[in-house]
């Protein structure tokens, strides 16, 4: 077998010259937009094919960038694949077109371009042209025919058939028959173009001469060059059975459902012979040259004739079987006849629409505009007409939509913009449906992730917050905490705190509070006195990490509450050298005498500031009391004889907190027979002898004047250190005597001008004004006068500015302090809380307590 065929390197020269006649026109572009190409079967890998990038236009150093690709379905073999260099479609895997296209007929491979950046889709038909690669084959190397001597001349022998698989003018073209003297061959065609040899008695045969005949029979193709196959017939010469079966017709058509089930009859074939006997028993079977795929789906009764489908039926795969079948008489020399079977196939809706993704571009911003591609979805349906039309829609409560490209390509595309604080994801139901009957649907979802875009701004838990807070707090102390939410995620859900910007009383609010950035609780910086500063208002900021950052406002307020830290004040009477005072009852007093009102103020608010009076000591409980709300001091009875002349009274004010606070003074009143009729003070009433002989008021005498002795000495002491340095400053800081106030050369004040070693805190965050004479780190001194009157018990005390140099910013050296010029009373001394005053008819029993003016002597408090 094989004869004819040619050279393997002249194949090769024959093929690649086809292939570049084929490759050098050009593609051909149909009306859509498809291109097609044609390429010879069987050549190597990367063989040319066609310049894509120069055939649509595209730019060729992009192509790696947009991934520039063929879709192809999952598990088929890439024949054909992209060079993304250059653009040219080249050969990635051989090609065999009779394994591509086993129906026959045009050969054509279908490519589906994708390009994104932007997303564009090409078709590209590529046909597979055939070589002549196969030569003839018979299904036997050596073929026995049985022919009856009484054979007439002219009778026909169909002999068995070569195949090839190649098509057109490489298939079989003609049969050759070596030469004989006994039979010729003719070459027959059949209606699909096919050829097939029947060997013709040319001389009778005479089998007592000759019992065999041996002849070469030798298959010819068309293709270049030209291959051959070849087959030994043995005929061997029978006795005579003169008659041969017949069939009804040589061809037979019979139309069958892919659907029908295994055993179903195909065709009950029928023919006759008109011998009797052996010779007139026809048996059926298939030719020699069947195909086994045939034999597979089919089978035949070889005494009855029915054709029975075996195995199941697919139209997608083959629409058309063709089946040979022969019919022979079991009588000897007998003839097989042959008849053929067309097998067509009715396409059943048996194949769902297959719905593939071919691009998808998740996850989406929630602000893409509507029209947005998400993805490229490709339907299949492998049915033929309304069982392989397609229809593709999603679900209506989605927003987006199918928007068809081409056909059974659709791209998935927004309706409206997203929300991902409403929908932070969406899974998309995809229902494609064929138009057959009964109609088959596939469903897939699709998951499309919503991301998020800074669009929300915080958002307090609470429009405004009060908190409150005890005076005396503990500095760093957690007072309250704010909480704000952002329905983004991520960083622009991630949330920082802060105070805004603004004063407190003069005070930059830092000073006073703090928070912490990422929880939000809030500290208190400092502790805090109801009686300077009782409620403020901040505003907190609670701010994302987007971009560009968002930011809301809240008003929180602090409202401070009163706790009893400030015991009462006794501010009438005067106490006498400060430890007791004195006052004159006349003894001819009557029960109910008014003697005094005690008067004290709490600087407390509330029950801490609501005072109550009582008498804790009493040299007669019986002849005094204290009226507990206002502190009037009356008589309970008259005086008696034996009552003595001096009673001492220590009454106690206390006020309403808890605990309770409370202050006592000594009150000694004197019983006289008749009242003066005037007394400059309580003061200069001289105390009886026994009240001076007193051991306790001598050892308030003694203790006293040592304690005054010993804070002069100290005065003394520290006004000379002072000044000393002051001195020594002056001179080195070039500190004049008009405006150092301390400086030893200054002109003394008429009234005496002392130094006070007492330090004041400034607030936090300030910076307290220092004299030039304090060393770094100090406490800043003050400089204050005492004004003496002519009473003995009053005195005036003149605070002045503490002495500071002069400012950076202070050029003119006239602007620092002046002597005697008025400084303003400091925020930090607690005022009295006038809540619980005495009514209005009592108060001018009560001694003056008030502040004057001095002019430029400074304040003085008089008592």
């Amino acid at each position: 077998m094989g004869t004819g065929a040619g050279s393997g390197r002249g194949q090769l020269f024959l093929r690649s010259l086809l292939f570049l006649l084929l490759a050098g026109a050009p593609a051909s572009r149909p009306a859509g937009g498809q291109l097609r190409y044609a390429v010879p079967e069987e050549l190597e890998h990367g063989a040319f094919v066609a310049n894509l990038g120069e055939d649509l236009g595209l730019d060729v150093p992009t192509l790696s960038a947009r991934r520039f690709r063929i879709v192809s379905r999952a598990g088929a073999k890439q024949h054909l694949e992209v060079n993304l260099e250059n653009g040219i479609l080249f050969v990635n895997e051989r090609i065999d077109r009779e394994e591509v296209c086993e129906a026959g007929g045009t050969c054509l491979l279908h490519l589906q371009l994708l390009i994104e950046s932007p997303l564009e889709l090409y078709r590209v038909e590529v046909e597979v042209l055939d070589i002549n690669d196969h030569a003839p084959t018979f299904p036997w190397q050596e073929y026995v025919l049985e022919v009856a001597e009484s054979a007439v001349l002219g009778a026909r022998f169909p002999l068995e058939s070569a195949q090839d698989p190649d098509m057109g003018t490489n298939s079989v073209h003609t049969y050759r028959l070596s030469p004989n003297s006994f039979f010729s061959l003719e070459v027959q065609t059949r209606s699909d173009a096919s050829k097939f040899a029947e060997l013709v008695l040319e001389r009778a045969l005479d089998r007592e001469q000759q019992r065999a005949h041996r002849v070469l029979l030798t298959a010819l193709d068309g293709g270049v060059p030209e291959r051959s196959g070849t087959a030994h017939i043995l005929v061997t010469v029978l006795d005579a059975n003169d008659n041969v079966p017949a069939f009804d017709q040589p061809s037979y058509g019979v139309s069958l459902p892919e659907d029908a089930p295994a055993g179903t009859l195909v065709i009950q074939l029928n023919a006759t012979d008109l011998d009797e006997g052996p010779n007139g028993e026809i048996e059926y079977s298939f030719s020699g040259h069947t195909p086994p795929s045939i034999r597979e789906l089919f089978h035949i009764e070889p005494r009855s004739g029915q054709v029975l489908l075996k195995g199941p039926l697919d139209y997608e795969r083959a629409s058309l079987h063709e089946l040979y079948v022969q019919a022979k008489d079991r009588g000897p020399s007998a003839v097989a006849v042959h008849c053929r079977v067309l097998v067509h196939l009715l396409d059943v809706n048996d194949n769902a629409p297959e719905v593939t993704l071919t691009s998808v571009s998740t996850p989406v911003l929630e602000d893409a505009p509507p029209g947005t591609v998400i993805a490229v979805i490709s339907v299949l349906d492998r049915d033929s007409g309304d069982n392989g039309r397609v229809s593709c829609e999603v679900s209506p409560d989605v927003p987006f939509k199918l928007r068809s490209s081409f056909r059974n390509y659709y791209t998935l595309v927004t309706t409206q913009v997203l929300d991902r604080e409403v929908v932070p994801e969406y899974n998309i139901s995809i229902t494609a449906r064929d138009m057959g009957s009964p109609m088959l649907l596939t469903c897939s979802t699709l998951t499309v992730l919503v991301s998020d875009v800074n669009d929300n701004a915080p958002r307090f838990l609470q429009p405004s917050y009060s908190v409150y807070v005890m005076e005396n707090n503990a500095p760093g102390a957690s007072i309250c905490s704010v909480s704000a939410l952002d329905p983004d995620c991520q960083q622009n859900a991630y949330l920082s705190y802060s105070i805004a910007d603004g004063h407190i009383h003069g005070m930059p609010v830092g000073t006073y509070v703090s928070i912490n950035s990422d929880s939000g609780h809030m500290y208190a910086l400092r502790s805090l006195d109801y009686e300077q500063i009782r409620s403020f208002q901040i505003q907190v900021q609670a701010q994302d990490a987007g971009f560009p950052p968002l930011s809301a406002n809240v008003t929180v307020h602090i409202f401070v509450l009163d706790q009893n830290d400030n015991a009462p004040v006794i501010i009438s009477p005067t106490l006498r050298n400060g430890s007791v005072a004195t006052e004159l009852v006349p003894r001819s007093a009557g029960p109910g005498y008014l003697v005094g009102t005690v008067s004290a103020v709490d600087a407390d608010a509330g029950m801490n500031s609501r005072l109550s009076y009582q008498l804790l000591q009493a040299t007669d409980f019986t002849l005094f009391s204290v009226a507990p709300d206002t502190g009037e001091l009356r008589t309970l009875r008259s005086f008696l004889e034996q009552d003595a002349t001096w009673q001492r009274l220590v009454v106690q004010v206390r006020d309403g907190g808890q605990p309770a606070l409370s202050a006592t003074m000594s009150l000694l009143l004197s019983v006289v027979e008749t009242m003066p009729q005037t007394l400059s003070d309580f003061s200069e009433f001289n105390l009886p002898p026994e009240a001076s002989t007193s051991p306790l008021t001598l050892y308030l005498l003694v203790s006293l004047g040592s304690i005054s002795f010993t804070f002069l000495l100290a005065i003394l002491i520290l006004t000379a250190i002072r000044c000393r340095r002051e001195r020594i400053s002056c001179q080195g800081d070039g500190c004049s005597p008009p405006h150092c106030h301390c400086c030893p050369g200054s002109r003394p004040s008429p009234d005496g001008l002392k130094t006070s070693n007492l330090s004041a805190q400034p607030p936090v965050g300030t910076t307290a004004a220092t004299c030039p004479d304090v060393p770094r780190g100090g406490p800043p001194g003050y400089c204050y006068k005492v004004c003496l009157g002519p009473e003995s018990a009053q005195s005036d005390f003149m605070f002045l500015k503490p002495c500071s140099p002069p400012k950076n910013n202070e050029k003119d050296p006239g602007k620092r302090s002046r002597p005697g010029q008025q400084l303003h009373v400091s925020k930090q001394i607690k005022q009295p809380n006038m809540d619980w005053l005495p009514p209005s008819m009592q108060r001018p029993a009560l001694k003056r307590y008030k502040i004057k003016h001095c002019g430029k002597r400074g304040s003085r408090w008089k008592g």
